[in-house]
């Protein structure tokens, strides 16, 4: 339970957090407080991401697309259901009380989570005679046989597609070669009581985020008035803490839920998210009345009998949590889904655009929708890392497995956050530094950096298969360099994306437009599933088949997105220059007023008026 990756963790994370809490010091004070619950959060969602699609093939046996598209349908729901939270933050409840429930639910999600129950079995049938395979361990550990009368036997896919089995005597009941089509796979003892206990814990969680997630980011921009420069380097600051729990949660939840159990792993999650609850409770007080209902008499007033709005709102939260209950198990639904929640953001901001906006306000809100749709492509390739490029750990790396230089296939998912971790603070730095210098390229360039970085690390990785081993297992290093071209792609899009969400808002619709945001990365992880079902696999008992022909679909559909990644930056580069127009100075300090300046915090450290 102690290896190579969590060393390297410490030392990463006691290196870069020194210039962060440096940073941190000159920032807003509720900055600190929204950066550790945001972390905690992050390390609830994370731990619980990287074991997902593993405990769905590998728990209750479900096949490869089915599974891909079982997470897609999650990832969609927990970036859309964000814009109901956001707009029911706006309207009544204010960031803060949204930002607290959200938190209890999502504590709730993941203990629930923790409820394993039995795995499925899967069995062979040939000739009217069933066998039934037997697996042990998860993940990269895992082990599968077939049992066939004392014997327990490895099986392999076969020339034509068929099914051979490794070793098999030539006195047993079946042929040691079954030809494709020759033989039946079925999934028995699924206990779909398991399967609902983990679809409610699903729905709770998503709903937790859809209450959690937009809104505390809205805060973090309310800490700074327009015109501040402090505002993107704060964003990425804030950005450092997101990654630090996911950082955190791909190394401990991922090891810990392939030694030990997949319950162990969920269920650390679920504390990790209780100690965000706790920090944002807290820190009230440093928030400074940001977040706070904008109405609070009429949310006390009661509506139903003695139950007043607020309480109202806490219900239909509830009720909601029974509603994604039965959305969440099908992907094409949550597509349909997803469809009228654009429908109605993309009519509620043409109705805001048209009757509250001038044309100012309309030119800045038509440039947030510019980056919004090119998020959503870059989001479409880099949310891969938790589906395909996950099971390509496990599957077609060569991933060190030898006691304390053992690195797990969750574990790789700590590769983007590590990153994020060392370079966030120089990104924060260096956007600072030629923003002092008037020379901040604008943030359609950003953007199309980020895109043609996320296109590249998919080349790294259809580079990196010409030198795979025997096992059709390619060398780690090219996983790592797709995930450092991702991370320093992602930093030129992500946080910058969140900051200029809330330069380009006007302040009445600030939340709303965070949410929409957030839609978009709902629709990239609706068209992430339809990706990454392009690389699905047959396997028996959550153990790929035919480890050539799955890289050969990796190398093909990698190849694909990297190049869609690239021609879209290329095609924003090229605009950038008329984009920057759309926003009429909005990055531009002296066209705002000065910031507002902390006197406490001078007092604390004179750096703070610099």
């Amino acid at each position: 339970m102690f290896n190579v990756v969590v060393v390297i963790g410490v030392f990463v994370t006691v290196l870069t957090m020194i210039p962060v809490l440096r940073q941190l010091r000159t920032h807003p004070r509720g900055l600190f407080i929204l950066f550790f619950a945001e972390m905690w959060e992050r390390f609830s969602y994370y731990g619980m991401r990287g074991l997902l699609i593993f405990y769905l093939t590998e728990q209750f046996l479900f096949s490869d697309s089915f599974s891909q598209g079982q997470y897609a349908a999650y990832t969609t729901l927990v970036y859309l259901v964000p814009l109901v939270g956001g707009f029911l933050a706006d309207r009544w409840l204010g960031t803060r009380k949204a930002i607290a429930f959200g938190a209890l639910l999502l504590v709730a999600g993941h203990f629930t989570m923790a409820i394993e129950g039995p795995p499925a079995v899967q069995t062979l049938t040939v000739a009217g005679h069933a066998y039934a395979f037997q697996a042990s361990g998860r993940m990269n550990d895992r082990q599968v046989c077939l049992k066939v009368a004392a014997g327990c036997y490895p099986v392999t896919g076969g020339k034509d597609g068929g099914m051979r089995i490794v070793g098999l005597p030539a006195t047993a009941a079946l042929p040691s070669v079954l030809p494709h089509g020759g033989y039946t796979l079925a999934v028995e003892k699924r206990d779909q009581g398991y399967v609902d206990v983990f679809y409610l814990a699903l729905a709770l969680i998503i709903m937790g985020v859809g209450y959690l997630k937009a809104n505390i980011s809205s805060i973090v921009g309310q800490l700074y008035r327009q015109g501040d420069p402090r505002r993107d380097p704060g964003f990425t600051l804030y950005y450092y803490g997101i990654n630090l729990g996911a950082f955190w949660a791909s190394v401990v939840c991922g090891l810990i839920g392939q030694t030990v159990g997949w319950w162990a792993g969920f269920g650390l999650a679920g504390v990790g998210m209780l100690a965000g609850f706790a920090v944002f409770v807290w820190g009230k007080p440093l928030l400074e009345g940001h977040g706070e209902p904008p109405d609070p008499a009429k949310l006390k007033k009661p509506l139903l009998g003695p139950v007043n709005l607020e309480w109202l709102l806490y219900l239909a939260g509830l009720v909601g949590v029974g509603i994604v209950w039965v959305v969440v198990r099908h992907f094409q639904f949550t597509g349909w889904l997803l469809a009228a929640g654009w429908v109605a953001a993309l009519g509620y901001l043409g109705w805001f655009m048209i009757a509250r906006c001038d044309r100012v306000m309309r030119d800045r809100l038509a440039l947030a929708m510019v980056l919004i749709l090119a998020s959503i492509v870059f989001f479409t390739l880099f949310e891969q890392a938790g589906s395909s490029l996950n099971q390509f750990s496990e599957r077609n790396t060569a991933l060190p497995n030898n006691g304390f230089w053992t690195v797990t296939p969750a574990q790789t998912q700590s590769f983007n956050a590590g990153f994020i971790l060392i370079f966030a603070p120089m990104f924060a730095a260096l956007w600072a530094w030629l923003g002092r210098r008037d020379r901040d390229p604008n943030p359609a360039v950003k953007f199309g950096l980020g895109l043609i970085q996320v296109g590249l690390g998919f080349f790294a990785l259809v580079w990196g298969a010409q030198f795979h081993d025997a096992a059709f297992r390619v060398p780690m290093m090219f996983l790592g360099l797709a995930y450092l071209l991702h991370t320093t792609g992602e930093l030129c899009l992500s946080p910058v994306g969140l900051s200029e969400m809330t330069k380009l808002a006007p302040a009445a619709f600030i939340s709303t437009l965070m949410a929409i945001w957030f839609l978009a990365s709902s629709a990239a992880q609706f068209f992430a599933g339809m990706v990454a079902r392009l690389t699905a696999a047959e396997t028996v008992a959550g153990q790929v088949l035919d480890p050539a022909k799955a890289l050969a679909t990796y190398v093909e559909t990698f190849r694909d997105i990297g190049l869609v990644g690239m021609g879209v930056g290329v095609v924003l580069l090229g605009l950038s220059p008329w984009l920057n127009r759309l926003a009429h100075g909005v990055n531009d300090a002296a066209n705002h007023p000065p910031p507002q300046v902390d006197s406490t915090a001078i007092d604390r450290d004179p750096a703070a008026m610099r």
